[in-house]
């Protein structure tokens, strides 16, 4: 596994180093909670152990910082802080387990393995946006500039398509597998059609440009 430890005692950060890497572990770490959340934020963690108390920012803070920006990685919290309003107040923030010190290794490693298995919750994406426009999924609206904008079912399938992929150029290819579900060229101008009607609802109105025509390449949103 790939852990990441926050942890600012030199001598439990050495223990839990050694007997992690030790046991076949990739881990990086940290001795305060800034530059801890900074590693949780910038790569990705089968697993994740806090100190309760650090400097900079406490473990508690840093955990609430991960859950808000969507960082679904389990977290134990390892801590001399026993007491259990301090335990569901972790628990609540998003903690996944908590181990008090002193520890053993052992239930340490069993504990890590225990929350690396279960499921990771999936936040399933509702609204899209790029610039100013908006594309709601459970309603399924568009707005920009808080204009709405009336859309056909295929047209709304093809700027999901292309909200989805902000900045990518899409081929004329891609457009007929992932909206038409043509897997095969029907040399008809069915994606141009469809384009040159998307262009005139969400751009000509307004003062910016989104959808660009990629010349013998494809098609791109982007601002």
């Amino acid at each position: 596994m790939k852990i990441l430890l926050v942890e600012d005692d030199d001598v439990t950060r050495k223990y839990v180093l050694d007997g992690l890497r030790g046991a076949g572990h990739v881990v990086d770490d940290a001795t305060d909670g800034i530059d801890g959340l900074t590693l949780a934020l910038r790569a990705s963690y089968d697993a994740a152990i806090l100190d309760r108390m650090l400097p900079g920012m406490d473990g508690l803070s840093m955990l609430k910082a991960m859950r808000g920006a969507n960082v679904q990685t389990p977290v134990l919290f390892l801590t001399a802080v026993s007491g259990v309003d301090d335990r569901v107040e972790g628990l609540e923030a998003g903690a996944d387990d908590y181990l008090t010190k002193p520890f053993a290794f052992s239930e340490l490693s069993a504990r890590l393995g225990a929350i690396s298995r279960r499921p990771t919750q999936v936040v399933e994406q509702t609204r899209l946006t790029v610039a100013d426009l908006e594309m709601d999924l459970v309603r399924r609206s568009v707005t920009r500039a808080g204009q709405p904008i009336e859309l056909l079912t295929k047209e709304f399938q093809l700027l999901e398509y292309f909200m989805r992929s902000e900045g990518r150029v899409l081929s004329r290819t891609m457009l007929l597998e992932q909206v038409w579900d043509f897997h095969f060229d029907p040399q008809t101008t069915v994606v141009e059609t469809h384009i040159s009607r998307l262009r005139a609802k969400i751009d000509k109105p307004f003062e910016t440009e989104l959808l660009h025509t990629i010349k013998n390449v494809g098609y791109t949103l982007r601002v």
